[in-house]
């Protein structure tokens, strides 16, 4: 009897083992963690492509009919130096499309002709759009078993950029192209007599090609690229 009631006062006394829950909690919040998208490095290029096109339509949408460059009753000679600057400058605004469009057009066809340049320049280009451009600044560059830093890389692709222009003339070639073209625009806006409703048509006059390159770039890359400030 006494062994008995001593049984029973342990049973009451002991305290029931309790089940570690570590297992259970971790496959619990397993379960509850909500699973984030993977992280995609790699740019996407078609913003910057999709807005440098939309420019170029608007811009080229504002052209002059091409008929009116070549109305041969609109020609005719300047008699005096003077008419002859007031003639380039109004035709320079009313044409300014136009004109860029065939200063752009010579300096195709001189890299055409030149495929030993144009493939430098093809090179140049892709170089700083995926080396710099549209590479984040989290993703270094290894070459060579080297890892570059973004400082290292900029100035990399400037000495190569100033090399590329010296030694392969490319300098020089895109600079006799524009010459040439805005020289055909200039003898044309002298020749070409300008109507009075040019003068309520006019606005101000934009013809610089590098500016407006530039411009769709820069606006494509920040629609492309993330917003991180490289150091």
């Amino acid at each position: 009897m006494m062994a008995h009631g001593t049984m029973k006062a342990k049973a009451k006394t002991t305290a029931p083992s309790r089940i570690p829950q570590t297992t259970t909690q971790t496959a619990t919040q397993w379960l509850i963690q909500p699973t984030l998208p993977p992280t995609n490095n790699n740019p996407d290029l078609r913003p910057f492509f999709s807005h440098m096109s939309a420019s170029i339509t608007q811009t080229f949408s504002q052209r002059r009919p091409w008929f009116e460059l070549i109305d041969r009753s609109t020609f005719s000679r300047p008699d005096t130096f003077k008419e002859a600057v007031a003639r380039v400058r109004k035709n320079l605004t009313y044409f300014r499309v136009n004109y860029t469009a065939i200063i752009v057009l010579v300096a195709a066809f001189s890299l055409l002709s030149h495929p030993f340049i144009l493939f430098f320049l093809a090179c140049l280009l892709w170089a700083w759009l995926f080396l710099y451009v549209f590479r984040t600044p989290d993703q270094p560059v290894n070459m060579f078993d080297r890892t570059f830093t973004d400082r290292e890389t900029l100035g990399i692709l400037i000495i190569l950029t100033i090399l590329i222009i010296f030694l392969t003339e490319l300098g020089a070639l895109m600079i006799s192209s524009v010459v040439v073209g805005f020289g055909i625009t200039c003898v044309h806006g002298a020749f070409r007599v300008p109507q009075e409703v040019f003068v309520d048509d006019q606005e101000p006059m934009n013809i610089g090609i590098l500016s407006y390159i530039t411009a769709t770039a820069a606006s494509g890359v920040v629609a492309a690229t993330p917003t991180l400030q490289r150091v």
